[in-house]
């Protein structure tokens, strides 16, 4: 059974940064594209990062410059850098997980979701 388990969300001032984390269980890690997405109140879930098995990645406009994916296989944990948060990313901030990535951007192309990690970016 596939789990992914999100941390490390929280209250921080805009400029401020913070590290989210999720934990993968349940699948083969290294070879698993994994992604970051995000949902507002009142919105639509929306693309924010991705990496492939192979450690290609991928990052939406408003992430590009400010925002880093990683993981690191050995904990099976993926990990998103936010810089220069802006009150614009407040969001629930979800881990998402699939062994064979079609669209990355696509929400509906990931097979798996964690629970979410509130971040909210004051002003």
């Amino acid at each position: 059974q596939v789990q992914l388990a999100e941390s490390g969300g929280g209250l921080v001032e805009a400029g401020g940064f913070l590290r989210l984390s999720c934990v993968a269980s349940g699948l083969a890690f290294s070879r698993t594209a994994m992604g970051w997405f995000r949902q507002a109140p009142g919105a639509e879930r929306e693309f924010v990062a991705a990496i492939t098995g192979s450690a290609n990645t991928y990052y939406a406009d408003h992430a590009e410059g400010r925002f880093a994916i990683s993981k690191d296989s050995a904990k099976n944990t993926l990990y998103l850098q936010m810089n220069a948060l802006k009150p614009d990313d407040t969001a629930v901030y979800y881990c998402s997980a699939d062994l064979q990535l079609g669209v990355v951007t696509s929400s509906t192309d990931w097979s798996y979701w964690g629970q979410g990690t509130q971040v909210t970016v004051s002003s």
